[in-house]
């Protein structure tokens, strides 16, 4: 399969914001609990962290992480996690039917999160909660002292602010299956007023709206028009969520999924400049693409166990295992994020341990890295810098999903400070091998520091407790510069990592 890609040094998409590589973590299952929290583990550090999960959290280089929730976040009440951890409550969770201990709250998370470097993103409840509710989070978390809430989390033990500069309005308010669930006009309006009051405390924060929960929802995307006329003004970024399945076992169709969230993220673009418009604004909105990821090996019979089950602490939910497809996969989805940077500045897979997560953790056992945290980790640590335009010349294919869908699947970024060329390609074919021609116009390379791939395993492989590394990255010499040209013949199902020396 011949194949060819031309980029150009001054044909840039746009700068990628650090944060395309965020994480997401939820109060449920077993992300918290048995995930990164587990007193009495081996593993566990001083203050009932996983040390194993978190070498390997560490190891993501994750920017931000969303927290608390998700679902859970719309009738939590976050007064409920901070103080002395004996005095907490234990509630009973609606929207995953458990028990939730509160052992662990703001202040423990903001340890584990400093620990991991990564910059807190939390959510408010506007589903139970509301404006005031926020107010009073955002004084707690943030300001420095000499009031009720500041005094009240230095009286926790905590001197100083966090200075958290992301807030999310609640979670999915589209949904009807969401805890306190509005209509877009209403939602619209509070998210508004709630996000002038924040701004009120620090102009600098930045707030994101919610936007619909998939492109299947009923109301998208007319949600997103009404929300906007309500809050265009005031907010900085509306969210998309999406969760992706292959049950048909149509490997190429799921594939093609990828280029149909193109698709989705370039309706919301065409909404919010139609938004812009209509209200004369001067400000620009951006995405949030804080949920994302594959959910659906388990996804009916885990829905069909919350409804049987009598409020467990911490069980197993959406405790997915990725196999090798999915990795494939997942390599794609990072490449549209990238392709897409000039709307999407920050996207949160969902969620980093035990829950849809690319780490897995026994309780009281091992942890291991699932198929999935491989072209993800790569993606964090190298789609950084400038996405540049990739015009790609390859056989496509047609499937439900979408037409003319190219099998080569092409991102390429530039780290002008770091004078680095990456290029990440997905060979999409079943069967047949691509050969690569890339010209790099502008550029002069000076030969392959690092090719990395995964390849040649079946679909349906897996990792786990026993073999964590069987589906993995390996080195790989198929490709070479020749020429001022990067060529290369890339196996069929094959997800490359390729880095250039450039000037």
């Amino acid at each position: 399969m011949k194949t060819r890609v031309t980029i150009h040094r001054d044909f840039a998409i746009s700068r990628i914001d650090d944060r395309l590589y965020s994480a997401f973590i939820e109060h449920m299952g077993r992300a918290i609990y048995s995930g990164i929290y587990e007193p009495g583990h081996p593993q566990a550090d001083a203050n009932g962290f996983r040390r194993d999960v978190m070498e390997m959290v560490r190891d993501l280089n994750v920017p931000a992480i969303r927290y608390p929730g998700g679902n859970f976040v719309s009738a939590y009440d976050w007064k409920d996690g901070v103080g002395p951890r004996d005095e907490r409550p234990v509630r009973l969770d609606l929207a995953w039917r458990s028990k939730e201990t509160n052992q662990v709250g703001t202040n423990e998370f903001a340890v584990w999160a400093k620990d991991a470097g990564i910059e807190m993103m939390l959510a408010v409840n506007l589903g139970t909660g509301g404006l005031q509710d926020a107010r009073e989070y955002m004084e707690y978390v943030n300001h420095s002292g000499g009031t009720h809430w500041s005094d009240l989390r230095r009286a926790h033990g905590v001197e100083q602010p966090y200075g958290v500069k992301m807030w999310c309005l609640g979670n999915e308010m589209d949904g009807p299956w969401q805890i306190g669930h509005r209509e877009a006009k209403d939602y619209g309006r509070i998210a508004d007023e709630t996000s002038k009051a924040l701004k009120a405390f620090d102009p600098s924060i930045e707030t994101i709206v919610c936007g619909s929960s998939n492109d299947e929802m009923p109301t998208y995307p007319e949600w997103e028009r009404e929300v906007l006329e309500e809050c265009y003004e005031s907010v900085d970024y509306i969210s998309l969520h999406k969760y992706f399945g292959n049950r048909s076992r149509d490997t190429l169709n799921y594939f093609g999924k990828i280029e149909q969230t193109g698709r989705y993220i370039q309706t919301v673009g065409g909404v919010i400049d139609y938004v812009k418009a209509k209200k004369r604004a001067k400000n620009d909105i951006y995405i949030c693409f804080d949920e994302w990821n594959v959910w659906y090996h388990q996804r009916a019979e885990d829905k069909q166990r919350v409804k049987e089950w009598d409020w467990p602490e911490a069980p197993p939910l959406l405790e997915e295992t990725y196999n090798f497809e999915d990795a494939l996969f997942i390599g794609g989805l990072l490449n549209e994020f990238i392709r897409q940077s000039d709307r999407v500045k920050i996207a949160c897979i969902a969620q980093l341990v035990n829950v849809i997560a690319p780490i897995r953790a026994e309780r009281g056992g091992p942890a291991w890295r699932q198929t999935i945290y491989w072209p993800y980790q790569m993606a964090s640590l190298y789609g950084r810098g400038r996405a540049l335009r990739a015009e790609v010349e390859a056989p496509t294919y047609d499937c439900r999903v979408g037409d003319d869908i190219s099998y080569l699947d092409v991102a390429v970024t530039h780290d002008d400070a770091a004078g680095m060329l990456t290029v990440f390609v997905l060979n999409r074919h079943l069967t047949e091998t691509a050969e690569l021609s890339m010209d790099m116009a502008g550029f002069a390379p000076d030969g392959i520091e690092m090719h990395k791939v995964m390849q040649g395993h079946d679909l349906m492989a897996t990792n786990g407790p026993e073999t964590p590394d069987k589906v993995a990255l390996d080195d790989c010499r198929d490709a070479a510069v020749e020429d001022g040209q990067l060529r290369g013949r890339l196996a069929p199902l094959s997800y490359h990592v390729i880095r250039m020396r450039v000037t």
